[in-house]
């Protein structure tokens, strides 16, 4: 089991058409054997059952290597699958509606964009981490908001919280999102979408340890 409060690192996100389960769970495995230490399952679908499978076969695999489990949106399974967390969008629940149904010692990260008063509200609430972005223009979200990496320090300087950055995240940009603060980087195309997924992830890991 992975410690539950090392919030740092490599943040794989699945994506249902780049990482199709069950066939793709090589090439999600490639991505811990790479160094990610935390992994979060993203499927919207409306098939509870087979996400279920999905989770639980995730959180497996992420045990396995002292990795992080992460559900996006849904509180429900993140509760059935025995998740170490969720990771909350706009539409979702509180922060603090999500804590009593998973715990003291889940982790709870919301998404905050590119607005920092919704990461200090976040932080107030409870919330174990806030993510900021897209900081580069995404294949997976083409439409999203822009996020300026100085937004990482102004957070920092007024909470004491980790943040995760993301969009369109490479091994070239990943020190510049570094050494403005963040703690993770949440990398779903820059990952999965590249021939050597194992290789691509040890190449950011590499750019946490050379910080």
């Amino acid at each position: 089991m992975p410690n539950r409060r090392v919030l740092r690192g490599l943040y794989a996100i699945t994506d249902p058409q780049l990482t199709p389960l069950p066939s793709a769970l090589e090439r999600i495995e490639q991505s811990l054997r790479g160094g990610a230490r935390l992994l979060q399952y993203r499927d919207k679908g409306d098939d509870h059952e087979r996400r279920l499978r999905e989770a639980l076969s995730l959180r497996e695999l992420c045990h396995r290597h002292g990795a992080q489990f992460i559900v996006n949106d849904d509180v429900r399974l993140a509760h059935e699958s025995g998740a170490d967390g969720v990771h909350l969008g706009r539409d979702d629940v509180d922060v603090a509606t999500a804590r009593g149904m998973l715990g003291a010692d889940a982790i709870i990260g919301v998404s905050c964009y590119d607005r920092l008063e919704l990461a200090l509200a976040a932080a107030a609430g409870g919330a174990d981490y806030v993510a900021f972005g897209s900081f580069y223009p995404s294949g997976t979200k083409p439409a999203a908001v822009r996020a300026d990496p100085s937004l990482i320090a102004a957070f920092k300087r007024q909470a004491d919280l980790p943040v995760c950055a993301i969009g369109g995240i490479t091994p070239d940009n990943a020190p510049t999102l570094i050494a403005a603060g963040a703690d993770m980087l949440a990398v779903i195309g820059g990952l999965f979408a590249q021939a050597d997924v194992e290789m691509q992830a040890s190449r950011i890991t590499a750019a946490f340890d050379r910080a």
